[in-house]
């Protein structure tokens, strides 16, 4: 699988509450900082109404959903890039995620204690870009320390480095994120070994009460606006009410959502939003018993494909055998659509498309 998704914010915002509703893995969840210090993990699959509906018309033995990886990363406090609260430890575990997802609390409530007192989600997210921001210039002055000397010896890869370094630390100086930096396109190898925490994409959670879940507050709004600034999305859940949720059975959480008006929990729309924020796309396999989603990046082909499932299949890439989604559910079945000469045989270098259905043929 491979694609992991960081879950981050302050101490107390509800970061291990959603992700226990999001993972069933029952992480600790209490009210004081620093309740998670070593990151938990849980792998989640991704909802797939495309992959069900498959299910219904070949009704094969075995159903397997792609899934993603998501870790609850210990609160970040001010001063994490200088190592308070355990900073310097929280912050590599954030270089190891392909995405952020930032839990902003926009709740109230007297028996949970806010970290500096009060709700302010735009402080909040201030201390938290400031901390990646701060982390990042500290890694990008030891690279110049570095190459600074073979650069002024006229070293031309040298020189490279210590001009994008520099352009880079001056973009974050200014508080511009690096993810809105733009290298030059010989350059992007460069920019892409620094692993910048500010570099992540990030999409924005602000958890709700449940009374604001409808209505909406200036929390949210005020996120809105910081996101838009961004490039960023935002999505809005009620972790305590997430968490209910998935206690029910799952025909009582259809239930539960239509009486609230609602066509998805907020933990679907999350991992949904999570899946698209890494530029993931789903293709579906039909081999022996198992009818199966796969992830993979836009843009890959189909030999690169065939490799996720198994090395061999890329190196011995014959051809694929293609259905799109839509036509076969509107045929009915994979005989209706060879009959209609509508599965396609596509080369190496066809780019697989969201919904593909594929066969691939291989030698060993």
């Amino acid at each position: 699988m491979g694609f992991k998704c960081g879950i981050i914010g302050l101490p107390n915002v509800g970061k291990s509450t959603i992700f226990n509703a999001l993972t069933a893995a029952c992480a600790e969840v209490a009210n004081y900082p620093f309740c998670t210090i070593d990151p938990n993990i849980g792998i989640v699959p991704v909802p797939d109404e495309r992959l069900e509906r498959i299910a219904q018309i070949i009704k094969p033995p075995k159903v397997t959903y792609t899934s993603m990886e998501f870790v609850d990363i210990a609160g970040l406090v001010k001063g994490a890039s200088r190592g308070e609260g355990l900073g310097n430890k929280f912050l590599g575990h954030i270089r190891e995620v392909d995405a952020i997802v930032h839990i902003v609390r926009c709740f109230e409530h007297s028996s949970v204690a806010h970290m500096y007192g009060s709700v302010d989600p735009a402080r909040d997210i201030e201390i938290i870009n400031t901390e990646l921001i701060i982390a990042d210039i500290e890694t990008l002055e030891k690279r110049i320390t570095k190459v600074e000397r073979l650069a002024k010896s006229g070293d031309k890869l040298a020189r490279k480095e210590y001009d994008i370094y520099h352009r880079t630390k001056n973009a974050l100086g200014k508080g511009i994120p690096a993810r809105k930096f733009s290298p030059y396109e010989d350059e992007e190898i460069i920019f892409r070994d620094l692993q910048l925490l500010t570099s992540k994409k990030v999409l924005y959670v602000a958890n709700v009460s449940e009374s604001d879940l409808k209505t909406g507050s200036t929390y949210i709004q005020k996120i809105e606006e910081i996101a838009k600034l961004e490039g960023a999305k935002v999505i809005v859940i009620c972790g305590d009410m997430e968490a209910e949720i998935t206690e029910l059975p799952k025909e009582e959480q259809k239930e539960f959502l239509n009486e609230l008006g609602l066509r998805e929990s907020g933990l679907q729309k999350l991992i949904r939003e999570g899946y698209d924020l890494l530029g993931l796309i789903t293709f579906y396999t039909t081999v022996g018993p198992e009818l199966r989603a796969w992830t993979i990046p836009k843009g890959t082909k189909a030999s690169s494909a065939a490799g996720k499932i198994h090395s061999d299949m890329e190196k011995g890439f014959i051809k694929a055998e293609i259905i799109h989604f839509n036509d076969f559910t509107r045929l009915g079945s994979l005989s209706s659509a060879r009959e209609s000469g509508l599965i396609r045989f596509e080369g190496k270098d066809y780019i697989i498309a969201d919904g593909d259905i594929a066969y691939f043929r291989f030698h060993v």
